[in-house]
């Protein structure tokens, strides 16, 4: 039987990996310990690499390449001035060896140095014929220094030489998407498409561009052409799904989705937006079937609880909206938007203590926007905690300084206290900042449109 160049290496690999078990030295040649030693790394199993190397070299002490896998494992293993050592040796011993510049172009890259990188790279360009490689990682140290207009002209070199490098066309759409040239992409991708027709991936990133700029119906026509190029492309008929959702067009939406379903295993993504296509059509029975296909599909997904305590909340079924989200806290303890509904779910059932609680832990996590501070102080001051309603909104002007809802909430307050001092001082800022929410003081604190100070002060705002 002849073995084809595959067989030969799975043989190889067969007859080292016996050698291990035995203890018995084989030969190799240096082709073999190389192709050996590329199939561990691949694997991540540095440790059998690094043995492959070993013996390797102790067979073949000349081979500049498996002295380059060792340089390699040095660097891995971020031993990086032993790397340099070894590449100027090497160096010394093959000065137009192109892998050693890429090596040291590595080192450099790794110490963050990477402008000096780049430098290198393109002195490898020199001395090799296959520039494809070294273009992609001159356009990588490009985008580590943030700078995506260098980094799209290599990649763009990349498809020059091979117009099958998609990877090099995602990076090049990146750098578009970061620098928000959405129209230039998109004249990009058009002459890209005039050369390959038949691209399904510049069909799909086409249609990308064209949904961030709402043309919706060009957007779909490229996804239909994606698809057209490739009748198993799972990404298109899920971005074809959402743009025939901003078209109103429902059921066609669940159609695509539902194409994904049968070509590979269901995705949360696409259980999640058929549910909410039914939703959209008033057929609630389904919609609350794929919502709870997604949380079963996958657990994690926040937006298939959310989807699920919002349904209800919509409907006011407030005590399955509060079952959902405690079994959602249950899963994920850490979930901002979890604790905010759950918050404002007990609010709804008058659970004002549980409904302070969530506020508290939404703070905690880090989530400080205007209205869960305003919110839980409202909670405070219905459970009589006037006091720690204070604290609360004082923390609170840290972030808003300046905010008339947050004084006057602290004028009803301390004028509650009978600290009529700070009560003013807080009710003229209000009115200072903004006569128009003095209503907050007849809202939440009635009892003291009786109070004279109080009403004398409120009438400056006329």
């Amino acid at each position: 039987m002849e073995f084809s160049h595959s067989d030969n290496n799975n043989l190889s690999l067969t007859k080292f990996e016996s050698m291990l078990k035995t203890n018995n030295v084989l030969f190799f040649d240096s082709e073999e310990f190389e192709n050996i030693i590329h199939h561990y790394l691949n694997l991540g199993k540095i440790a059998l690499a690094k043995k492959a190397i070993k013996l390797g070299l102790e067979q073949h002490p000349a081979s500049i390449n498996l002295r380059l896998f060792k340089v390699e494992i040095f660097v891995i293993e971020d031993k990086l001035e032993e790397a340099d050592k070894h590449l100027n040796e090497l160096y010394d011993l093959a000065p137009n060896n192109e892998e050693i510049f890429i090596q040291k172009a590595n080192i450099l890259s790794k110490k963050d140095e990477h402008l000096k990188s780049i430098e290198v790279l393109k002195h490898a360009l020199d001395l090799t014929d296959d520039v494809v490689d070294i273009y992609s990682l001159i356009g990588m140290e490009y985008l580590f220094l943030d700078e995506f207009e260098n980094a799209k002209i290599y990649f763009m070199k990349c498809l020059e030489v091979d117009i099958e490098d998609y990877s090099a066309l995602y990076n090049i759409i990146y750098c578009f998407d970061f620098l928000e040239q959405n129209e230039k992409a998109i004249d990009y991708l058009n002459v890209f498409l005039d050369k390959n027709p038949y691209s399904e991936v510049a069909w799909h990133q086409l249609g990308k561009q064209y949904y961030i700029l709402e043309k919706y119906t060009k957007a779909l026509t490229a996804f239909d052409f994606a698809i057209i190029s490739d009748d198993a492309f799972v990404g298109a008929y899920l971005e074809k799904g959402k743009v025939l959702e901003k078209l109103s067009r429902y059921y066609e939406a669940i159609e695509s989705y539902n194409v994904t379903l049968n070509l590979d295993d269901p995705t949360s993504f696409a259980l999640l937006r058929i549910g909410s296509c039914y939703e959209k059509l008033k057929n609630y029975d389904l919609a609350i079937q794929y919502y709870y296909k997604t949380v079963h599909e996958d657990p994690l997904l926040d937006k298939g609880w959310v989807a699920i305590t919002k349904f209800y909340k919509k409907r006011k079924d407030y005590q399955k909206a509060l079952y959902y989200i405690n079994k959602a806290i249950n899963i994920d303890s850490e979930n901002v938007i979890y604790w905010k509904l759950y918050s404002q779910i007990n609010n709804r059932l008058d659970f004002f203590e549980e409904a302070e609680r969530g506020y508290k832990k939404t703070l905690e996590l880090g989530n400080f926007e205007l209205n869960t501070w305003i919110e839980r102080s409202d909670l405070l001051i219905k459970l009589g905690e006037l006091e720690a309603s204070i604290y609360n909104l004082e923390q609170a002007m840290e972030f808003y300084p300046e905010n008339s809802e947050i004084e006057y909430r602290l004028a009803g307050l301390y004028f509650s206290l009978n600290k009529n001092d700070k009560g003013e001082f807080h009710l003229k800022n209000g009115l200072r900042q903004n006569k128009d929410y003095s209503f907050i003081i007849d809202e939440l604190f009635p009892n003291l449109m009786h109070n004279l100070q109080v009403k004398t002060l409120l009438k400056t705002k006329h």
